[in-house]
């Protein structure tokens, strides 16, 4: 039978033989993760269900990037569980401080996800590692709890919805406005339990780090994970980063897929998400002169070095227009070096944004920009349902970091060909 790219790395993880989507197959997991938020309940289910130890020292990810430095005395508790559990067990992978980066930008830069992979996450936007060509989804932290222990789990093989990218990126264009036009073209329950997979003549163009942004926002689609197959660029990324063992992978021709989608990108402008859910997008030029009052340019979907890039060369010579918060927070500690070092920081700063660690900060509304009564904000972070920022009464936009960084500016929303 001739395999989809998610029946493909799942065959790869059992010794049953996939045959059919809805089918149910016991899986050997590559890796297992889970945060600040998340670890507690985990470990809380990891310990009432009689288990001593975790399956593999060195395959338990635990990164402390929502709340850290700790923002009160909840998340420095939700944190000593963890730091705690992290040393009775001894894990490899623990990130907290001076080493901590937001968790799904983190990995694939630690070489600690590879294509084919298997790996699950306590956060829903565990999907973000389908942008190397690995199956990685979100579970809950009970799912998660009984992976540490066992190191296997049972996945139902999704349904596949085939998306074919046409065309090279437009100039302003980027892997962001791709899914934002997508979930708006096709529903936050578009792909419900079901994989994405991307290929088209847009991956010429569209680099390792756009793809993952991408496979980030499945979950906004309802998608299970969100797949690209594995090519040079992706082998290229891996060797960059620890993984000089990555190989190449793509599903098999004559593989079934439930249905295909053709996307035009070469025609494509930027996209914007209204307020209140991810599938209201609209294209920047029917969404200009929205009052902003804060802007976010970070997040595991867009804080990685080509997004710093990105914002900077749209705000380089420029000023943050009055009355707006523009709040940089780079992704991991290297891209937060790498930044200073590209002199990313001098254009943020000359132009008047606040620079902060790496965190997640804001995209869950927990610390580090949070919205007032009746302000609205643009962010390149992946959701903005009511509240999702603070108040709820305040309104999330979602853009690109161009369009973010171009809205800064003109402190109204705006695309970079409006400055």
């Amino acid at each position: 039978m001739p395999h989809t790219l998610a029946q493909k790395i799942l065959q790869r993880h059992t010794d049953e033989e996939i045959r059919q989507a809805g089918q149910i197959v016991n899986c050997r997991l590559s890796g297992v993760l889970a945060n600040d938020i998340t670890a507690p309940l985990a470990i809380k289910s990891f310990q009432k269900m009689g288990a001593e130890t975790v399956f593999d020292k060195d395959r338990v990810f635990l990164v402390m990037d929502h709340f850290t430095p700790q923002k009160d005395i909840d998340s420095a508790n939700q944190v000593l569980i963890t730091r705690r559990f992290a040393a009775q067990q001894n894990i490899t992978h623990y990130y907290e401080g001076g080493n901590c980066g937001v968790e799904h930008a983190l990995l694939p830069e630690q070489g600690l996800v590879a294509p084919g992979d298997l790996v699950i996450g306590a956060d829903s936007h565990t999907c973000t590692y389908g942008g190397i060509g690995a199956f990685a989804t979100g579970l809950g932290s009970t799912d998660v709890a009984a992976g540490m222990a066992t190191g296997e789990l049972w996945f139902k093989v999704p349904q596949t919805i085939l998306v074919r990218l046409h065309g090279d990126l437009p100039r302003w264009v980027r892997g962001k406005d791709i899914i934002l036009r997508l979930i708006g073209d096709i529903g936050v329950d578009g792909a419900l339990y079901k994989a994405l997979e991307f290929t088209g003549s847009t991956l010429k163009t569209l680099d390792v780090e756009g793809r993952m942004t991408i496979s980030n926002m499945a979950i906004e689609a309802g998608g299970k994970c969100g797949l690209f197959p594995s090519d040079d660029s992706t082998l290229a990324y891996c060797a960059a980063h620890n993984r000089p063992d990555a190989e190449k992978i793509e599903a098999d021709e004559g593989a079934e897929y439930e249905r295909i989608i053709d996307m035009d990108i070469a025609s494509m402008q930027p996209q914007v998400s209204c307020p209140h859910l991810p599938e209201n997008t609209k294209p920047v030029s029917e969404v200009r002169d929205v009052v902003i009052n804060q802007v976010v340019i970070g997040s595991c979907t867009n804080g990685r070095i080509a997004d710093m890039r990105d914002a900077a060369l749209v705000l380089k010579g420029r000023k943050v227009a009055k009355n707006v918060r523009c709040i940089v927070l780079p992704a991991t500690p290297t891209v937060w070096r790498q930044a200073m070092d590209e002199g990313l920081f001098d254009i943020f700063m000359d132009a008047g944004c606040i620079i902060g660690s790496p965190t997640c900060g804001p995209c869950l509304g927990g610390h580090m920009g949070i919205l007032g009564d009746g302000e609205r904000c643009i962010s390149t972070t992946n959701r903005n349902f009511r509240g999702r920022m603070g108040s709820l009464e305040s309104e999330v936009y979602l853009a690109s970091p161009c369009t973010a960084a171009a809205s800064a500016v003109a402190g109204v929303i705006a695309g970079p060909e409006d400055l």
